[in-house]
């Protein structure tokens, strides 16, 4: 049977109080019960018709922590993921009491994937993901610090992906930019050739049906939202 929040806060003063009435004395030590250790279910759906998304990295973290911020630079372990699909750079960022996650593979159009993740019980818990649509130059979609403290065992909440563009290379879809199995062209570049310089929505894909010159077909476009996720607190 589950134990409440205040039930637990009183059995930890009842065994402080027991521990220092049996004592008596000044050098006894306060045992501090541990944190409680949290589970989280997280289905990541893929809606597109022909956008694989590169392994995602799940993560939970404290509020001064961000993948990302709208209208800025995107960091170098973002670039690194928006252009190659490579996301064990940012998984390195989850340091400290942050804790990632990483995917077993590509989520290919239609499929989804659920991840597992559990962290320590704190008073500001924020979930992110970050995957790459391969199919592309350097757009990604994720969450970005969504909170998730007030969860209770049971609870489920579900959020739509939008695409996002790292705004770290050119958004030309030629031949040979592009690292997905629409052209196994080049990942990842330290050079920023993209004037924007900064995270923003995605314009859009240039496909055949807008320029001859793209490796892209018409069912890579995109519309809106590219997929779904759903936290579920499990434990």
């Amino acid at each position: 049977m589950a134990i409440s929040s205040f039930s637990k806060r009183a059995l930890a003063v009842a065994v402080m109080a027991a521990g220092l009435s049996a004592c008596g004395s000044d050098d006894e030590q306060i045992v501090i019960l541990p944190p409680d250790t949290l589970e989280y279910e997280v289905t990541i759906y893929n809606d597109t018709s022909a956008q694989p998304l590169s392994p995602a990295v799940v993560g939970i973290h404290s509020a001064t922590m961000s993948l990302w911020t709208l209208g800025t630079s995107a960091s170098v372990p973002l670039e690194t993921m928006a252009e190659g699909g490579d996301a064990s750079d940012i998984a390195a960022m989850f340091t400290d009491d942050n804790v990632a996650v990483t995917g077993a593979g590509a989520i290919g159009p239609g499929a989804y994937e659920t991840l597992m993740i559990s962290a320590s019980e704190r008073s500001d818990m924020q979930l992110s993901l970050a995957t790459m649509m391969v199919n592309t130059n350097d757009a990604f979609t994720g969450l970005n610090g969504i909170d998730i403290g007030g969860l209770m065992v049971g609870d489920s909440m579900t959020y739509s992906l939008p695409a996002y563009d790292a705004g770290t290379e050119q958004n030309s879809e030629a031949v040979g930019t592009i690292p997905g199995p629409a052209d196994g062209g080049e990942g990842f570049n330290a050079a920023r050739d993209d004037v924007m310089n900064k995270v923003s929505r995605h314009p859009g894909l240039v496909t055949q049906a807008d320029d001859p010159a793209s490796v892209l077909l018409p069912d890579h476009r995109l519309s809106g939202t590219v997929g779904r996720v759903v936290i579920t607190r499990t434990n």
